[in-house]
């Protein structure tokens, strides 16, 4: 439903502005993700569906939205043990492997130590840290920062091309390159 209404704004503002959506980029990339960028580029959104790793049941629904300089993300999860897991961005959007090593390690492109999120002793731009699942094994992720964007073509900061990573585990901050965070349950390429 969030998705729908942010949509719904952004084509009202287009229509508000007498500017036509480009209907190639709002066509869906395939039955599991879209792609949608209004006319004047200043909000992009990416939506793609998890799939279940390393036998489990972790499947999910995420948003990536980028919005005047900020990109947040928004994410449903079910099938998740109740308790805490870790949430990371890795280095590839290939999840072809049974448990999703073919994403590689955290995405870390200023080569700084694992860490939490703002952390002054440095963290990966992948290092969204731990969310929880309540007792049903649902979860609920919302994160936004300035140090990301959707096909900038920047490579400090652009997530396009990167995979979401779901964890068994709770992210200990400390353990590198890690966090210690457990086996990878969930997976999916952010793909434009």
């Amino acid at each position: 439903m969030k998705n729908i209404n942010v949509l719904i704004i952004t084509l009202l503002i287009g229509s508000f502005y007498g500017c036509k959506v480009n209907k190639e980029n709002t066509q869906p990339k395939s039955s599991e993700q879209e792609v949608k960028v209004s006319a004047s580029s200043s909000i992009k959104m990416v939506s793609f569906s998890l799939e279940p790793k390393s036998d489990s049941n972790v499947t999910g629904d995420v948003t990536f939205t980028q919005t005047n300089g900020t990109v947040s993300m928004n994410a449903t999860l079910t099938g998740l043990t109740p308790g805490e897991h870790a949430v990371h961005i890795h280095e590839k959007a290939d999840c072809s492997a049974a448990d999703a090593t073919s994403t590689g390690g955290h995405w870390n492109p200023t080569f700084a130590p694992h860490g939490a999120w703002g952390s002054s002793e440095g963290y990966h731009k992948g290092d969204i840290g731990n969310f929880m699942a309540d007792e049903n094994g649902n979860g609920i992720i919302n994160f936004s920062t300035n140090e990301w964007c959707i096909g900038c073509g920047d490579d400090t900061k652009d997530i396009a091309g990167k995979a979401i990573i779901v964890h068994q585990g709770v992210d200990d901050f400390i353990t590198q390159p890690t966090g210690a965070a457990g086996g990878r349950i969930s997976c999916a390429g952010i793909i434009q």
